[in-house]
């Protein structure tokens, strides 16, 4: 692998660091996400004025870093190819929202979100209203159900019982970098879940 000469002596241990998380060194893409993390979601936030989608889209963003990191070559600095990753992606996902794109906190193509909260709840609610709040989250709950079980329970913990991300990770004992990577797995899963139900006659 050719080292560019000319870059810094940070971008020289990035390198070094990816060196090391190709070959499977957890504590290196831990050291890596905890150098850029804030740079990337401050960047991204500006981008899409919303500090929940700019945190997701900023795991999102070294989930794919991580995921081709065998692609990243260090004639330049893993930074910028870090920040190439995550701008793409963003302006991906700007395009997508913009085209309603499906999101579990939202509707899905006219399907009930994810969310039991972002159900109409109220004492005012007809008894037929209430019916067809009430089977959204049932079936919502049977689709959840289809999850590994490790990913079952951090979907019902965020969205169920509304717990935050530093809940889960006190709850399940686990880093809260892992929660927010596991949790935007399970939401992939999730989507295709509810496309393939919808594919079958």
């Amino acid at each position: 692998m050719e080292l560019n000469v000319n870059l810094s002596l940070k971008a020289k241990q990035d390198i070094d660091l990816v060196e090391r998380a190709r070959k499977g060194d957890q504590l290196a893409y831990g050291e890596l996400m905890g150098r850029y993390r804030d740079a990337i979601y401050f960047m991204l936030l500006k981008m899409v004025n919303s500090p929940v989608d700019a945190e997701d889209l900023t795991i999102e963003a070294f989930g794919k870093a991580f995921k081709n990191i065998e692609q990243y070559t260090p004639n330049f600095a893993f930074s910028t190819w870090l920040f190439k990753i995550a701008t793409n992606n963003c302006i991906d996902f700007i395009r997508k929202k913009r085209a309603s794109h499906v999101s579990l906190d939202q509707t899905v193509d006219g399907e009930e979100s994810l969310a039991p909260s972002s159900l109409i709840q109220s004492d005012s609610l007809d008894p037929e209203s209430y019916m067809i709040n009430k089977q959204k989250i049932k079936h919502m709950r049977k689709i959840v159900s289809r999850l590994k079980p490790r990913y079952r329970q951090l979907v019902e913990l965020r969205y169920f019982n509304e717990y935050s991300y530093e809940e889960i990770a006190d709850e399940l004992d686990i880093p809260i970098g892992t929660v927010k990577a596991q949790l935007f797995r399970a939401r992939e899963l999730l989507l295709n879940i509810l496309k393939r139900s919808r594919e079958k006659p």
